[in-house]
């Protein structure tokens, strides 16, 4: 697959607002809207565009404790302890890492109670041999 600067230019702004009409993105782009329409379309059948999402605003999450919870699991360990994490809803987001740990989780509660419960919940995972959590302060920058 090949990506223009123009397509990444249109990836950037799909990914400040992916609700942002064809005709405006033209405007922004200096193309024409039929000529966005199938850079989207061609963007979308070879991959690169997976879906459109729902970016939550600041004032909503500011009211939310975000946590990474660092996981080392039992050797082949890795499809059992991740179907049992895909089973909690406050889990945003799973990387496999190199290093000491093996899967970085990204978890959110509405309190420190319910981020607390969860991480007890993380660390009784049949092949979870430890964990590790940092909660996160501040966001600094996010794109």
């Amino acid at each position: 697959m090949q990506i223009t600067g123009k397509d990444r230019d249109l990836l950037a702004l799909l990914a400040e607002n992916a609700r942002l009409p064809v005709a405006t993105l033209a405007k922004r782009l200096s193309l024409s809207r039929t000529t966005v329409q199938a850079r989207l379309e061609r963007l979308e059948r070879e991959g690169v565009i997976a879906g459109y999402g729902v970016r939550l605003s600041e004032r909503y999450t500011a009211g939310l404790v975000r946590a990474h919870v660092l996981i080392t699991i039992a050797p082949k360990a890795l499809s059992q302890v991740t179907s049992s994490l895909d089973q909690i809803q406050e889990l945003t987001a799973l990387h496999s890492v190199s290093g000491s740990f093996d899967l970085i989780a990204i978890i959110t509660a509405p309190s420190i109670a319910e981020l607390d419960q969860l991480i007890d919940q993380i660390g009784t995972i049949d092949g979870v041999e430890r964990t590790l959590s940092s909660i996160i302060l501040s966001t600094r920058i996010a794109r």
